[in-house]
């Protein structure tokens, strides 16, 4: 393959010097670019007397292991970061998917940076469980002489706030590391503190002579171009919505909206797994709400920012602490110090807090209360080999009564009852290459996906139809009722006929006396879901991460032990080598 040309063609070198440079510095690393960059800069200042430098042996780079543990890939993504900082800083970094770890090799570690999420109520990302119970069991190695950093990601709405990185970070304490950097524990709009911490934690760790001389040039300014170039934008652009239907009958209590969006210069170079966030705008009757109870109605100014701008749903702990600081309010106080804070936000919002505690609020004190108002993600419905420009999303409106109150998703109800067709909304694609279509065709897949976890199935199965795949499909879809709830029920019919689809099984839970859900579907079909995956299957489920996700992976685990006659430990070690194969795959919420 040809190098690309690194000088442009007005640099002072006629072409055959050009082309001795050009090789020289592409086949140099960045290193030997920022140490030649400092030599000859030291070169031209002592009058271009190159016998006052000494020789001196190139030094080692300093050895970093960073590992992370994501879901949603926001870890991930600051990992890649760590890493192009490190090597652009002296370090030689490794990086590795709590997936994929062997916690026997982090004793061997000589600086080690964890990046992690929090999942649901204080749980470890899915793909992380493995490594991360390994850690924290007895036969976790000890970390002397290791230097460590814990950055953690996590959501305030939630009450166990970043519980997967605090707990990281203790326990590589006790097991005798040393912490190199405090950790650091960031909520949803962490960017700009992530990459701060970072480039602290970095200087930190480097010993103090790597530090000193390291000079910091970006000669891969134009190779992190070229690089971009080949990776689908991840810039949020505006659409426009072409489709707008509501997928359950009007007789049933729920309302999922598909959604199909068209992009004015053709849609990003999405993959079948890949995920469309939405940036939504709050409930203008919230919003006035909210001014009202702040005496703050005149203020067009914050009306749009709380339309907008700030999160005026989400209330935490974080947020009454704010509230109380900002207000100097006894009993909001008072609320904070009784430790009975956590149980009193559960179910409430933030007009909640205004009202139960009255107090005279300013702009400037509703903005620091809030936090931005952040994008919401939906798994894509839609493969580009069949939609063309446009992503297809099903989104189920979030509705629900608490506290005499009725409460509302921001960004489902935003689109199930203020947005029609040719509404414009601002999206960001978010890739997931952790959920992926076998690369083989012929890999048969199965696929479990209740509600609007059946999202990514249906792009799963255009796909595999648009590139006439060989490889057999089974789908277990799940909802209340056959009647009224049956999503896409007409395309999984066309699927079976033409053969994209090569057999269903369903779960209406409200269709009989005793609920029945897509695990139990799992349960009676276990032989042959064993007989797929012993020939090779991957195994796929999207939705909620809570109860379903967990329920699904047991009935896989009493399938093996029925079907093989396993003990329970040895199903469970059988289910466990499909995860670390990526054959058993999880987008879970």
């Amino acid at each position: 393959m040809a190098r690309h040309a690194i000088l442009p063609r007005t640099a002072p070198f006629d072409d055959s010097e050009r082309a001795s440079l050009d090789a020289v510095l592409g086949a140099a690393t960045p290193i030997q670019r920022a140490w030649l960059a400092g030599f000859l800069a030291g070169l031209d200042a002592a009058g271009g007397q190159a016998a006052a430098i000494p020789a001196a042996p190139p030094k080692a780079s300093e050895p970093l292991t960073i590992i992370y543990a994501s879901e949603s890939g926001n870890c991930e993504a600051l990992a890649g970061n760590v890493a192009k900082l490190a090597k652009k800083s002296g370090f030689k970094p490794k990086v590795v998917d709590f997936a994929d770890l062997d916690i026997a090799t982090l004793s061997g570690a000589k600086n080690v940076i964890a990046i992690a999420a929090t999942w649901g109520e204080g749980e470890p990302p899915a793909r992380a469980t493995r490594a991360y119970n390994e850690l924290m069991g007895e036969s976790a190695p000890r970390l002397d002489g290791v230097t460590f950093g814990v950055l953690a990601l996590g959501d305030t709405s939630y009450v166990e706030f970043c519980a997967i990185g605090k707990a990281l970070d203790a326990r590589f304490e006790a097991l005798g590391g040393k912490r190199g950097a405090e950790r650091a524990d960031l909520d949803l709009d962490f960017d700009k503190p992530a990459a701060d911490w970072i480039k602290n934690t970095l200087k930190a760790l480097a010993p103090a002579a790597s530090a000193d001389n390291v000079v910091a040039v970006d000669f891969a300014g134009r190779a992190a171009a070229e690089d971009d170039d080949a990776e689908p934008s991840r810039e949020p652009v505006v659409v426009e919505v072409v489709d707008h239907v509501n997928l359950n009958s009007s007789l049933s209590d729920k309302e999922t909206i598909h959604l199909a969006l068209e992009f004015e210069d053709g849609a990003p170079a999405y993959e079948p797994g890949d995920s469309l966030e939405i940036y939504p705008e709050n409930d203008p009757a919230l919003v006035e709400e909210i001014l009202k109870a702040t005496n703050l109605t005149g203020d067009e100014g914050l009306r749009r920012a709380l339309l907008s701008e700030r999160d005026i749903t989400t209330l935490s702990a974080t947020t009454v602490e704010r509230f109380a600081k900002a207000t100097s309010h006894a009993e909001a106080q008072k609320l904070i110090e009784s430790g009975e804070v956590k149980a009193w936000i559960e179910g409430r919002h933030l007009i909640d807090l205004i009202e139960t505690y009255p107090a005279a609020l300013s702009a400037e004190h509703l903005n620091t209360i809030t936090r931005p108002l952040p994008p919401r993600a939906y798994s894509i419905a839609s493969s580009r080999k069949e939609v063309g420009d446009e992503v297809h999303l099903a989104i189920a409106a979030v509705r629900y009564d608490s506290h005499g109150r009725s409460r509302s998703g921001v960004a489902s109800v935003h689109v199930a009852d203020r947005i029609r067709n040719g509404a414009k909304l601002r999206v960001k694609l978010k890739p997931n290459r952790h959920f992926r279509l076998p690369q083989d065709p012929a890999t048969d897949i199965i696929m479990v996906g209740p509600g609007t976890g059946v999202a990514p199935f249906r792009a799963f199965v255009q796909e595999r139809r648009a590139i006439e795949a060989p490889g057999r499909s089974w789908l277990f879809f799940g909802d209340r009722h056959f009647t009224h709830d049956f999503l896409y029920q007409l395309e999984w019919q066309e699927a079976l006929e033409d053969g994209s689809l090569t057999k269903i099984d369903v779960a209406f839970s409200r269709d009989q006396p005793e609920k029945i859900y897509v695990q139990d579907r799992i349960r009676h079909h276990a032989k042959e879901l064993v007989e797929w995956l012993d020939g090779g299957a991957n195994f796929y489920v999207c939705g909620d991460a809570n109860k379903m996700a967990k329920d699904v992976r047991n009935a896989v685990v009493q399938a093996y032990a029925e079907v093989k006659s396993l003990s329970e430990a040895d199903a469970e070690t059988a289910v466990a080598a499909l995860e670390r194969a990526h054959r058993y795959q999880q987008d879970v919420y």
